[in-house]
């Protein structure tokens, strides 16, 4: 690894041919001075990065790659969406989108060591592609950037370029969950089972399930993130001492990263280990929790397009799902508000008109309730979304178009 400056980086970038494919750390952990370089060093390039947030390039010569959409690439018309599991997406990396170079933030060397930290995701699959084909890897060295064990880990032959950089990390703006996702986190919680295992995703709605199961005892974490409300389930006890928090990225604000920082209860591997649904299926009691922004009486979701627009993607929904219904005494949830208060509609839909995300759940949940789905017929379960899920105003139109759609709905 040689340290250099930034106007060396951008020299070394510069020299890159053709259109290069760029890698990158997403989510909360982008090496933003890292990539502030490369914009400047190189007129034309492709961009991949999952869950990117903050503001992108939006230029001529500048591709926006990723199968998981961040704010920071949302409604961009340079944008090119990659519709895969986040499980599969090493695979991308190492097929028919091979990297050209990998940038990511790090913690500071130490032992001949660095860590990826919060975000470790499918970083290494890409630096284990890049250096296959001869690419470069780059790394943006932060003393804030926590050490976390496991796939974390990376040695210092690995890195070609490092810069310097001393920079707070990124976090979510904290959203308080409010009263239609405290409702719906407390119905979740009431189906974890005693020592269970969690994965949750993201957005108020799992955050609030967590603030629900404060007072439980022996929970473990096998999930594809983590964020704050993990740490107040440490912090009250509710989580199992001798289990790792297993995880492949996290975000949250300062005190969640300094908690992580060397801590040896967490364990951060790559995604293809945290969304392989044959290992999420070994954990017992595993339920996985995920958001969704429709149902249909099919009980299919819908959680990455509005109005066929592509919102996010897959990401971990789809392994997670299979993985839970195949572990020993797992659920699969789907919880949502009723009702969407911005668009003014219904979040229960007769049938989905776009891409579905994932089907055949265990229980899906609003604040209205709880439908039982796995182990119901059809049409049980079509009866269920309308009465238990269904805001009250939306439910005869259901009903009516229920029946247009053969489910004999009373």
């Amino acid at each position: 690894m040689r340290v250099i400056s930034e106007s060396h980086l951008g020299a070394v970038l510069a020299g890159l041919p053709g259109r290069p494919r760029v890698v990158a750390g997403g989510n909360f952990a982008a090496p933003r001075g890292a990539l502030a370089v490369l914009d400047e060093a190189a007129a034309e390039y492709r961009l991949f990065m999952l869950n990117a947030q903050g503001d992108l390039p939006e230029r001529d010569g500048v591709d926006l790659e990723s199968p998981f959409v961040g704010a920071g690439m949302r409604g961009k018309a340079n944008l090119r969406y990659f519709p895969s599991r986040l499980s599969l997406v090493p695979n991308l990396l190492k097929g028919p989108l091979p990297p050209d170079v990998v940038i990511v933030q790090t913690s500071t060397p130490r032992d001949g060591t660095v860590s990826l930290g919060i975000e470790v995701n499918i970083l290494p699959a890409a630096v284990e592609a890049v250096r296959a084909r001869g690419g470069i890897v780059i790394a943006q060295l932060n003393p804030r950037m926590p050490h976390t064990f496991g796939d974390a880990v990376m040695t210092v032959d690995e890195i070609d370029y490092a810069i310097e950089s001393d920079e707070p990390l990124a976090s979510p703006v904290p959203r308080p969950p409010g009263d239609v996702a405290r409702e719906i986190g407390g119905r979740v919680a009431a189906l974890v089972p005693e020592r269970g295992t969690l994965q949750l995703g993201i957005g108020a709605v799992p955050d609030a399930v967590l603030a629900s199961l404060l007072d439980r005892r022996g929970l473990g974490i096998w999930s594809e993130m983590f964020s704050d409300g993990v740490l107040a389930l440490e912090k009250a006890g509710a989580l199992d001492p001798g289990t790792p928090i297993t995880a492949s990225f996290a975000f949250g604000g300062e005190e969640l990263y300094d908690w992580a920082d060397r801590n040896e209860r967490v364990r951060m591997l790559r995604t293809e280990k945290t969304n392989d649904p044959s290992l999420i299926a070994r954990r017992p009691r595993l339920v996985s929790v995920n958001s969704a922004l429709q149902v249909d009486l099919y009980a299919q979701a819908n959680a990455n397009r509005v109005r066929g627009v592509i919102y996010s993607g897959f990401g971990g929904q789809t392994d997670f799902v299979v993985g839970a219904l195949h572990s020993p005494g797992g659920l699969a949830v789907i919880a949502l508000p009723s009702w969407h208060p911005k668009a003014d509609v219904s979040t229960v839909i007769p049938r989905l008109s776009g891409p579905v995300t994932s089907f055949q759940h265990s229980f899906i949940v609003s604040e209205q309730g709880t439908a039982t789905i796995w182990g119901r017929d059809a049409v049980s379960q079509a009866q269920q979304i309308v009465d238990r899920v269904a805001h009250p105003a939306a439910r005869d139109a259901l009903r009516e178009e229920g029946r247009e759609l053969g489910f004999p709905l009373h």
